[in-house]
């Protein structure tokens, strides 16, 4: 094989290379029916057995508790931003929001569409640089739910510690950083992530739902729309995106030989520190966008002081073999998404790379 690319993509992202060979593997010949995964009827025995121990793995490394449900759906995050109001926002409930950046941004005005809305919080004002601190969280007392993004791939920043919504039903997206860290998901409604950046391949979106949130949804929702169809078909009532869950059953494995969440948790850690370290000590060379309070284990957004500079360090980084270095185009600078599947070795060689660049450059 040639050299691996250093996969900094924001998604979808990089893979653990021993996922990828089992895969490979298995392509042609999948447990020697003949086929591959991709060919066979997603009614067939295989099949569910893929389904049903790739939800088991989920349930096991993320402690998933017996009255939850988890689902495989199609339409990534940007659908559950609107089968979550249509499902849950009833008549004369408000859907509460925290404002942290662009994805909850899209969250907030796919709700707008179905029903009343209200934002519980924001950090607009910092231009999304922060998480908002949680005492300034304000519930109305009509909520629905109150809807919040574990972390802004984009601004790169994260919770550290999630809102207490009492009695009010707590709903996450989760599709950047679930299963870098243990949560307690009792805690919650709903958590919903696509699973291109931290669970697998695109094409799959893993929604963790209480049973009696999802147990019946309101008889006007077209059926594909509605949680419950996906409960009581075992998230089979279609054709399912099946090589998508197979390759999820696969990094679940590797999560599990890795030590499991907690031990992922600090892999990711030590992974950013080597860069958040480089930055705090470039003597501003280098500057973090997000507050440190609010820093992202999962996407690490910076500046360099010049916009040339930015355009030559990509530039310079990709001659070398790092790919995705480029921030988002709505926001620029410079982005590196360290999900769980980027090899500590490649955040080495990044900041060596980013020394030797402000070396050169400084």
């Amino acid at each position: 094989m040639t050299k691996r690319a250093f996969n900094f993509n924001a998604g979808p992202a990089a893979l653990p290379l021993e996922v990828l060979q089992k895969a490979q593997e298995e392509f042609v010949d999948f447990e020697g029916a003949g086929m591959s995964i991709m060919e066979m009827s997603h009614r067939s025995s295989i099949f569910e057995k893929v389904n049903n121990e790739s939800q088991a793995l989920l349930t096991e490394l993320f402690q998933i508790p017996n009255n939850y449900k988890v689902l495989f759906l199609q339409g990534g995050a940007s659908t559950q931003f609107a089968m979550i109001p249509m499902n849950l926002l009833t008549p004369g409930k408000v859907g509460a929001y925290v404002m942290t950046g662009s994805w909850a941004d899209k969250a907030l005005k796919e709700a707008k569409l179905i029903g009343e809305t209200a934002i519980a919080g924001s950090s607009e004002a910092d231009k999304f640089n922060r998480i908002p601190s949680l005492s300034d969280i304000q519930i109305p007392d009509n909520a629905a739910y109150l809807h919040f993004t574990s972390n802004e791939t984009i601004e790169g920043t994260q919770y550290k510690e999630f809102p207490n919504a009492g009695d009010v039903t707590l709903i996450s997206d989760m599709s950047s950083d679930i299963l870098s860290r243990p949560v307690d998901i009792s805690k919650f409604g709903l958590i919903y992530a696509g699973a291109q950046k931290n669970l697998g391949p695109s094409g799959v979106t893993i929604v963790i739902a209480r049973e009696d949130l999802v147990s019946e949804s309101p008889k006007t929702i077209p059926t594909m729309l509605r949680y419950d169809t996906h409960v009581k078909n075992n998230s089979l009532y279609n054709t399912p995106p099946s090589f998508a869950i197979y390759l999820v059953g696969q990094m679940l494995q590797w999560v599990r030989s890795k030590g499991g969440v907690a031990a992922v948790e600090q892999y990711n850690r030590d992974k950013t520190n080597l860069i958040y370290d480089l930055i705090d000590g470039s003597g501003g060379f280098y500057r973090g966008f997000a507050d440190p309070s609010s820093r992202s284990t999962m996407n690490i957004t910076f500046r360099i002081h010049s916009e040339e500079l930015e355009k030559l360090f990509v530039k310079e980084s990709e001659a070398q073999g790092f790919v995705g270095l480029k921030g988002h185009r709505s926001v620029g600078g410079l982005r590196a998404s360290t999900y769980n599947a980027v090899p500590l070795e490649s955040c080495k060689a990044l900041a060596e790379f980013m020394a030797d660049f402000q070396k050169r450059n400084g």
